[in-house]
């Protein structure tokens, strides 16, 4: 069998747009992410507060123990259902932002508890209150070593993305397969699809490992 990409050249402005989707839909997941990984795995570092430590652990539960596509399904055909609306491409952010946050929690909480109990102790005796113990002492040192397994989450997410296609989200996924359904290129275009998907988390992969090496050349971590 011969392979013919001519499909994919004929069409690949629809591919670029689809790769502009996809990466619009990423960062504003990542950002949610972020920000829910942050906020609940500050809400697990405390078991004394039952209530805090219990929906925070309930949401990490419940998220990490489903699939990411009856989640994305979730919001897409069940929030109708009681007459919440949503349009897709909110629901694909939100889902997969919800998702990743769960991930993104526990590496926060892993990186805080990482960092020796002395310098929170060493701060609070300087007189800072905790909150600012927690942003001017121990987060700076924790994000350092975050930065790895935030990557793997990032890259992670990057490829995920490919399932809100099935939001009819038009993403570079859903665009090649309707390339493929008036072409019947399939192995042409799911190559192309996936060469598009590389260069997404090799950009990624490049920006994380410059970061990581700025914080620490700045004297984040000794």
């Amino acid at each position: 069998m011969e392979l013919d990409f001519s499909p994919v050249w004929a069409n690949w402005t629809d591919l670029a747009r689809g790769a502009l989707v996809t990466v619009e839909v990423t960062a504003c997941a990542l950002a949610l992410g972020c920000v829910l990984g942050l906020l609940v795995g500050m809400g697990r570092l405390n078991p004394a507060n039952r209530i805090r430590y219990g929906i925070c652990t309930a949401y990490v539960t419940f998220i990490r123990g489903t699939p990411l596509l009856v989640q994305l399904f979730i919001l897409f055909f069940g929030l109708p259902q009681f007459n919440i609306l949503l349009p897709a491409f909110v629901c694909g952010v939100l889902g997969l932002g919800i998702y990743s946050g769960a991930y993104v929690s526990e590496i926060v909480r892993g990186a805080i508890q990482s960092i020796e109990r002395g310098q929170m102790e060493a701060a609070r005796s300087l007189g800072m209150p905790y909150g600012q113990a927690m942003r001017s002492v121990i987060l700076p040192q924790a994000v350092v070593r975050m930065i790895p397994p935030l990557g793997n989450e990032f890259i992670a997410l990057i490829k995920n993305s490919a399932l809100v296609s099935l939001l009819t989200i038009h993403d570079v996924m859903h665009e090649g397969q309707k390339i493929i359904s008036v072409s019947y290129r399939s192995l042409e275009v799911y190559l192309a699809i996936a060469f598009v998907y590389l260069i997404l988390t090799g950009v990624t992969t490049l920006l994380l490992q410059r970061a990581e090496k700025s914080l620490r050349a700045g004297g984040a971590v000794q």
